[in-house]
């Protein structure tokens, strides 16, 4: 691992706006959060069980915990992303691979991001909804559209490092 290259990856045009996309949903979940903060009930539910149904409850400041934990995400994420180097890989990276190994690594993560704030936007809005009894929990959909979410660019992405192409593509 030490042998590995030290690239600086230029982002193309859907790169930046996969980027730009995660911050501007980010800052979309703090302006829900902050907009709706008001308005909710002092006792809001907290957390919820495989099947959409809120089996824990708190007081409404926790509503701030969800942006707060996906800003700290996207930011975590952001920082590890300059360090492709440092990342799994399935294959060895070499000279001639790395530059496509660290582009979809890189990709992955950048993708990964919108999808926790997708998450955690959806997580807070359902939230806000069950408290102001408009509806009744996250619903049986939100587990396995999660699940898809994560997993499917996950398998994608699997698939891509490990076929070990010397082109990005």
């Amino acid at each position: 691992m030490n042998q590995r290259p030290k690239l600086r990856l230029t982002l193309s045009k859907a790169d930046k706006i996969i980027e730009i996309l995660g911050w501007v949903l980010l800052t979309t979940h703090w302006i829900l959060t902050a907009v709706n903060y008001q308005n909710l009930p002092e006792v809001i539910p907290t957390h919820y069980n495989a099947s959409g149904v809120a089996d824990g409850f708190g007081d409404k400041w926790l509503i701030l915990t969800l942006p707060l934990v996906a800003t700290v995400l996207l930011v975590a994420m952001t920082i590890v992303n300059r360090f492709p180097h440092l990342f799994n890989y399935p294959a060895t990276i070499t000279k001639d691979n790395a530059l496509s190994q660290y582009t979809h690594a890189t990709r992955l993560i950048r993708l990964l991001k919108v999808v926790v704030t997708v998450i955690f936007n959806l997580l807070t809005y359902q939230t806000i909804r069950h408290a102001n009894q408009q509806s009744q929990g996250l619903g049986t959909w939100f587990l396995p559209f999660v699940l898809g979410l994560i997993f499917i660019p996950l398998a994608y992405f699997a698939v891509k490092l490990s076929k070990t192409p010397n082109k990005v593509n």
